[in-house]
């Protein structure tokens, strides 16, 4: 008696049925980048707001301090200690002194927000709860001001021309340049050439393009660059105790 062969199932392709399915991932995917690159943009204002405002309490505080020579400096070093021992090696002298240069560089934005800074940082009522939310709101507003990551700041310092830094800061606000091409920009005197061209819109039009490289994931544009960047080219920590930018 011959034995019965082994009945062969037929396999069934999975497919995608759906005729626009292809439509609607693409849809999904879309979304969901746009809200990772919205919540990146989102982070590094507040931090960026967050910079700001630790820069302006250091200034308060050395305008308020010892006259004698060297506060300031020590005031730095006596902070970087705490706060790395708080929150890790992004705050070490060199990023404190970036953060004094930078409020320094855009001290008007305080008059800007001055309303809406309801209480000064070193005020008692900050201790409360309302005190607290108070200065979240402050932040909020301080950080709708500055439309740009941290990174692409501490790049802009090193500008020392206040034309040529007004110009890149425009010119990356316009072209949504990374901070890859904002360096390279910079570093190959995008300002001074454009404005020695016969041509600025067409030189204008060539600054907007992208080369190889100049992309960034969002987990890249939300890494606090204080744990990643070294010192802006151009600024030493004791050139920004003396308020070397302008």
């Amino acid at each position: 008696m011959q034995s019965a062969l082994p009945v062969a199932r037929k396999k069934t392709a999975v497919t995608r049925s759906a005729p626009n399915y292809d439509a609607v991932l693409a849809d999904v995917v879309m979304l969901v980048e746009a809200a990772r690159h919205a919540s990146a943009r989102a982070v590094n204002a507040l931090l960026t707001a967050t910079y700001w405002g630790i820069g302006r309490r250091i200034v308060e505080q050395e305008q308020h301090g010892s006259k004698r020579a060297g506060y300031g400096e020590e005031l730095i070093v006596r902070l970087s200690g705490d706060l790395q021992s708080r929150f890790g090696r992004g705050f070490g002298r060199a990023n404190l002194f970036q953060m004094r240069a930078f409020f320094l560089a855009y001290r008007e934005i305080l008059q800007i927000t001055s309303g809406e800074l309801v209480h000064a940082p070193g005020s008692a009522k900050v201790q409360t709860t309302s005190g607290l939310f108070a200065m979240q709101d402050g932040m909020a507003a301080v950080a709708a001001r500055f439309p740009l990551p941290w990174s692409h700041y501490v790049r802009l310092l090193a500008v020392r021309n206040p034309e040529a830094r007004r110009f890149y800061e425009a010119e990356t606000l316009r072209g949504g340049w990374t901070i890859r091409q904002l360096d390279r920009q910079i570093g190959t005197q995008f300002y001074e050439r454009t404005a020695l061209s016969r041509n600025k819109a067409a030189m204008l039009r060539r600054g907007e393009a992208q080369q190889r490289g100049d992309a960034l994931t969002p987990e890249e544009e939300i890494k606090d660059p204080t744990r990643s960047m070294p010192s802006s080219p151009g600024i030493t920590c004791h050139e920004s105790w003396k308020g070397a930018v302008a």
